[in-house]
């Protein structure tokens, strides 16, 4: 089996795997307490706050354990906004964030805040100058990732940090994809992060607060981890993720030089070997191991179990393939095709020879899928009417996308066809699939039930 999903959860690294059986042996008494086994467990927390901090840049006494990359993320918003509650109620984030970024503002609008949700491009990079005008007089939190969990495009980080810094207000950085490959960019004044994307074992968030940062910490604290993590630490988990941070940043440089290029050949051969294929994320600012492309006329829950049957672990940001029924927001906020969607994210030691058996599945297996769907383009054919109305009130995607398909060419150039859709997902896709295929989307229009989308031929 082939696991090509290790940017929702790394394999455990070796390293950790024996740091957590060594540690379960001397950790296990409480570090708070004076006597031996406490003053033990006490040296394996701080050789573990060392080792972590060593890894972000930071002072150890800046860096506090968490139960999870989330616990982190929710701790740090809520802590920086109440710290800086005098100087604001105002948020920004950018609209690719981890959704524990934007549960986190949901709650904070909720409560009376508001949030600016700065757009992408395309290729899911936020622009600098969005953050700068996106700041204001009362802003009391920036946060932005390192670099995107679906897609892999890197942030501009250190330029956002710089226009922050300008005006005097914190910047959090969710470095949980990146941090196992390096260190973020500097200028930032809080960071989260999470071991389980870097090989350590699940149960583990970072949560970095530069000193000098106002910082308020919310509900019930007590004297562990400077309160921002109340509970008896699990030490055990702690070592294992600093030790494992520490062993994968020694393999870093070398292994992504070899993720670079498989990655590479990814992107260059699926859009050669599939047809109707939109390969998204930016080609050249990217994480080494991630590579996210996207099928035309293709379910993609369907999708994801045919290639488990072949023996690849993948995952998806397709609508389908969720009980929402609405597409990836990441993919949504870039204005990508979300029909079809498959993320492969390669863990640390991936073969190439994996690689290359993937990519001999894949078209048979995209193929397979399009016929059980009945995707078959019709011959051009004489022109019927100016106007064709389609009817996919009550389908999935991507059926709305393939019944378009189907009687674009009963139009001539010029000509319209409606298409009735009450799936969510036809909001993005229809468009995408215009910008694919070289026609004109004209927006979107109430209907009886759901939305018209209109679209023109033009070629």
């Amino acid at each position: 089996m082939s696991y090509f999903d290790a940017a929702s959860a790394a394999p455990l690294h070796p390293v950790a795997r024996q740091a957590l059986l060594a540690s379960l042996e001397d950790g296990w008494a409480d570090p708070s307490r004076l006597y031996r086994e406490g003053r033990k467990a006490r040296m394996l927390l701080d050789a573990a706050r060392e080792a972590a901090a060593e890894a972000v840049g930071c002072r150890p006494d800046e860096l506090t354990f968490t139960p999870s990359g989330t616990r982190a993320v929710h701790a740090g918003v809520a802590g920086s906004l109440a710290g800086r509650r005098r100087v604001g109620r105002h948020l920004i984030v950018s609209a690719v964030e981890h959704s524990s970024v934007l549960h986190s503002a949901e709650v904070f609008e909720a409560e009376g805040g508001q949030v600016t949700r700065v757009p992408v491009a395309r290729t899911g990079a936020v622009g600098v100058e969005s953050y700068a005008s996106a700041l204001r007089p009362d802003t009391a939190l920036a946060c932005l990732q390192s670099a995107n969990h679906e897609v892999g495009t890197v942030q501009p980080v250190a330029a956002v940090a710089e226009v922050c810094w300008a005006a005097g207000v914190p910047l959090l950085v969710d470095a949980a994809q990146s941090l196992g490959w390096g260190r973020v960019e500097d200028g930032w004044s809080l960071l989260t992060a999470s071991a389980h994307k870097w090989g350590g074992p699940s149960g583990v968030g970072l949560l970095v607060v530069r000193k000098g940062v106002r910082f308020a910490v919310q509900g019930a604290s007590d004297e562990r981890e400077s309160g921002r993590a109340p509970g008896f630490e699990n030490l055990p988990a702690i070592v294992a993720a600093a030790a494992s941070l520490r062993a994968v940043r020694a393999e870093a440089e070398q292994e992504a030089v070899r993720l670079r290029e498989l990655t590479a050949r990814i992107r260059t051969r699926v859009a050669e070997l599939v047809p109707d294929v939109e390969v998204v994320g930016d080609a050249e600012r990217r994480l080494p191991g991630i590579v996210t492309f996207s099928c035309l006329y293709v379910d993609g829950e369907t999708l994801l179990h045919e290639l488990d049957r072949e023996g690849f672990s993948v995952s998806s940001g397709s609508s389908c393939t969720s009980s929402t029924l609405t597409p990836s927001h990441v993919l949504k906020a870039m204005g990508v095709l979300s029909e079809g969607n498959v993320r492969v994210s390669l863990p640390t030691g991936t073969a190439e020879a994996d690689v290359e058996r993937f990519l001999e599945v894949l078209p048979g297996v995209v193929a397979g899928v399009r016929e059980k769907l009945g995707v078959t383009m019709p011959t051009e054919t004489v022109p019927q009417a100016e106007e064709v109305v389609v009817d996919s009130l009550g389908k999935r995607c991507p059926i709305p996308v393939i019944e378009l398909a189907k009687v674009i060419g009963t139009v001539p150039v010029g000509g319209r066809v409606r298409v009735l859709s009450d799936d969510e997902a036809a909001r993005l896709d229809i468009p995408a699939w215009c910008e694919m295929r070289g026609q004109e989307y004209m927006g979107e229009e109430k209907a009886e039930k759901g939305a018209a989308y209109l679209v023109r031929r033009v070629t």
